[in-house]
């Protein structure tokens, strides 16, 4: 059950049970074609955060170990050393103090509905493994891919299918062109000499941020867009784990070529004031999005600690996102899918155990399912990992679908898939190119996931 509690606070999710309900059907392509089913889990230690980054120092911070006995109790606090805080931090401390309250709870509404279903109450089966190790040179990949001269829009064909009519993966352009697995079954396959899982029904450009334009000719508009920018800060710079991106850069996404009319247009913020402005202030409005609303990632243990003390002066056991619609100045009228939107809610919370992977994080398909019409085209920009029935672009869009991050099984029959079944799941539709595709032409992602569909 991916979505464990839902109530007037928000919810409460399991992330790996996210991931997985897009696995329940996979196949593995091997090199004498021979199609295999198997069984495909994202590996659980991975969600097994046991113990909260809480110490003494922290205590006397201010922290809270645990949400529902000590986050709302005054600590005994250290004399420390007066040191002025600059423009930045005394805006983050106006800033958590506004929230402070929502936060607590809110968290603990929902923990205490989860606790009574039995989940997070601190039990666990993991056994104790090192996370997955895999380096990832995906964007270094797309860096060598700039100096590849672009080719003219009319000669270009934009699209391809994930597996070839000879069954092949060996020639898909992962750089220049959108990637659609058009499959009713997930399928691993071997690209660029290693080992990923491809959902159902999805379609992915792995590419710098510079050449976006096989997504913007793809011939899709989107009625959900999810974004998670690569921020600027000293943590990222410190650590090197990733290339962030200035926050002026952002506003050269081509965001009028990607929504529909009415799209909601959600983005993953850092605790960073300067960052929060940005989004509501300038780039919103930029792209012309509505601002509706902030939400909050509540990251707790499999005990429903806060991960981090919620008074930490460090780090933030919460992450902001920022909600908005796309409204088109080429239509100043309200029109009937805007007057029947259904509102979004203000200051509402996502808890859920985090993974211990850097950046990854927790699918927002199913809350935001309500808020969107049945069978919406949902995008997800800089996507570190891909969704059934989505779109999905970044320079490590294929990071989180190695192998080396799932457990992957004989399926229990041990049976084959039907060679007629897979072939025409796998490589029956002809690509599409710029000229002759539209969104009716096109194959699938189909829409964003339903409960259906797991």
């Amino acid at each position: 059950m991916s979505v464990v509690v839902v109530n007037t606070r928000g919810w409460v999710l399991d992330a790996r049970a996210l991931i997985d309900q897009g696995y329940s059907r996979c196949i593995r392509l091997r090199d004498d074609n021979q199609k295999l089913h198997v069984k495909c889990l994202f590996k659980r230690h991975c969600f097994q955060i046991l113990k909260s980054h809480y110490s003494e120092s922290a205590a006397v911070d201010g922290g809270n170990a645990d949400v529902l006995q000590k986050a709302d109790k005054p600590s005994k606090k250290r004399k420390r050393k007066h040191v002025e805080l600059n423009q930045g931090e005394i805006d983050s401390q106006a800033f958590h103090e506004k929230i402070r309250s929502v936060v607590l709870e809110g968290t603990k509404s929902l923990l205490d509905s989860a606790r009574s279903l039995g989940y997070l109450t601190g039990a666990t089966d993991s056994v104790q493994e090192p996370l997955p190790s895999q380096e990832c040179s995906l964007a270094a990949l797309c860096e060598m891919a700039k100096e590849l001269p672009l080719v003219d829009d009319e000669e270009q064909e934009w699209v391809q299918p994930l597996v070839a009519e000879d069954g092949c993966t060996s020639h898909v352009d992962l750089f220049s062109r959108v990637t659609e697995n058009r499959a009713d079954w997930a399928a691993v396959v071997t690209l660029m000499g290693e080992e990923y899982v491809i959902p159902p029904h999805t379609a992915f450009l792995l590419s710098d941020f510079t050449r976006t334009q096989p997504l913007v000719h793809y011939g899709r508009r989107f009625d959900l867009i999810v974004l998670d920018p690569p921020w600027e800060n000293k943590s990222v710079k410190r650590s090197r784990r990733y290339s962030s991106l200035p926050s002026s850069q952002l506003k050269r996404l081509s965001m009028p070529q990607l929504a529909s009319p009415n799209c909601l247009v959600v983005t993953w913020v850092t605790n960073r004031p300067s960052h929060l402005r940005f989004v509501r202030d300038e780039l919103y409005p930029h792209w012309g999005v509505e601002v509706l609303a902030e939400w909050f990632w509540v990251k707790v243990t499999t005990s429903g600690q806060f991960v981090f003390p919620l008074d930490s002066h460090h780090k933030k056991p919460y992450e902001v996102l920022v909600l908005g619609r796309y409204r088109s100045s080429a239509d100043n009228s309200k029109s009937s899918a805007e007057t029947s939107e259904v509102p979004v809610e203000d200051q509402r919370l996502i808890v859920s155990v985090p993974s211990a992977l850097h950046s990854q994080k927790p699918s927002l398909s199913e809350v935001l399912k309500p808020y969107i019409k049945p069978e919406a085209k949902c995008l997800e920009l800089f996507a570190r990992n891909l969704q059934p029935g989505w779109t999905s672009w970044g320079n490590e869009v294929l990071k989180f679908q190695h192998t080396s991050y799932f457990t992957l099984t004989p399926a229990d029959d041990g049976a084959d898939i039907p060679k007629d079944e897979a072939a025409d799941d796998l490589a029956d539709k002809p690509t599409v190119t710029a000229a002759s595709s539209s969104p009716a032409e096109s194959s699938p992602p189909r829409h964003c996931p339903t409960a259906a569909d797991s």
